[in-house]
C-alpha cells in the first residue's frame, strides 16, 4: 500500500441550514510525504485536519486511512486509531503545567502498555535526540515557545506514528524558533514518518516539498498535481 491518507469527494457540513466546510474534497497522500495544506482563516483547513485527523467523520464521501474507511469504524476503533497510529500538534502546544519535558513526552505513550520506567527512558532518548536532552528535568512553564513545541513534536512521535498532523506549528514561534521547528518536521520526515502540515503561512508551505492550497472548503491547487481546480 502506497497511500496512507485517501479522500475521495468529501464533504463535511454543519448548522442548519448545513454550511460546507469541506466541499467535495478528494485528496491523497502517500507514505513518507511531507506536505502543507495551506489557506487562509475559514478556508477549510480545520475542518480537513479534523477528517484526515479522524476527530469527525464525513457528512459525504470516504476518508481511508492506511485503508481503513473511517465510516467503518466505531469510535472505539477510531480512538485505537488515533493512539497507535497517527500523531498530533497543535498551535498551543497542549503541555502539561508543572509536568516535566520529560513527563510530557512520557506522556505519549499513556495508553501503549509500556511501564512508567520504560515510557521516561524513551522519552529522554527522544529529547536527547532533538537537542533538548539537557531541559528534560525543565518544567514547561520553564521552556521558551519553540522548546515548547520540539516537546509537543516530541510526544506526539515517540509512539512512531507513520502519520505526523501539525496544526499551525509554528504559528505562536517567532521566526528563528519556527525554522527549528520546520527544521525538525524535515528530520522527523527523513527518518520515514508521514507529515501534514495545515497553515495559513505561505512562507512555511513553501518550505515543504508538497503544497495543496485550500479556499472555501476546496482544493484550488496541488503542486504535486500541477492542477488548479
Amino acid at each position: 500500500m502506497s497511500d496512507i491518507v485517501v479522500l475521495r469527494d468529501v464533504e463535511r457540513s454543519y448548522g442548519e441550514p448545513p454550511v460546507l466546510a469541506c466541499a467535495g474534497v478528494s485528496l491523497t497522500i502517500r507514505y513518507g510525504e511531507l506536505a502543507a495544506i495551506v489557506g487562509p482563516s475559514g478556508s477549510g483547513k480545520s475542518t480537513l485536519l479534523n477528517l484526515i485527523g479522524t476527530l469527525d467523520r464525513p457528512t459525504a464521501g470516504s476518508v481511508l486511512i492506511e485503508g481503513m474507511d473511517v465510516n467503518d469504524l466505531s469510535d472505539r476503533a477510531l480512538s485505537a486509531l488515533r493512539a497507535h497510529r497517527i500523531g498530533f500538534v497543535f498551535q498551543q502546544f497542549h503541555l502539561a503545567d508543572g509536568v516535566t519535558a520529560l513527563d510530557n513526552v512520557a506522556d505519549g505513550l499513556l495508553y501503549s502498555g509500556v511501564t512508567r520506567s520504560e515510557r521516561r527512558e524513551r522519552a529522554r532518548s527522544v529529547l536527547h535526540r532533538i537537542g533538548l536532552g539537557h531541559r528534560h528535568g525543565h518544567k514547561s512553564n520553564q521552556l521558551s515557545g519553540g522548546e515548547r513545541q520540539r516537546v509537543a513534536i516530541a510526544r506526539a512521535v515517540i509512539g512512531k506514528p507513520p502519520l505526523l498532523l501539525a496544526d499551525e506549528p509554528t504559528g505562536n514561534l517567532d521566526s528563528a524558533s519556527g525554522a527549528t521547528v520546520v527544521d525538525l518536521l524535515h528530520e522527523i520526515n527523513a527518518q520515514g514518518t508521514t507529515v501534514v502540515v495545515i497553515t495559513h503561512d505561505a512562507e512555511l508551505a513553501a518550505r515543504l516539498p508538497r503544497q495543496i492550497a485550500i479556499r472555501d472548503g476546496r482544493v484550488l491547487a496541488d503542486s504535486a498535481e500541477r492542477t488548479i481546480a
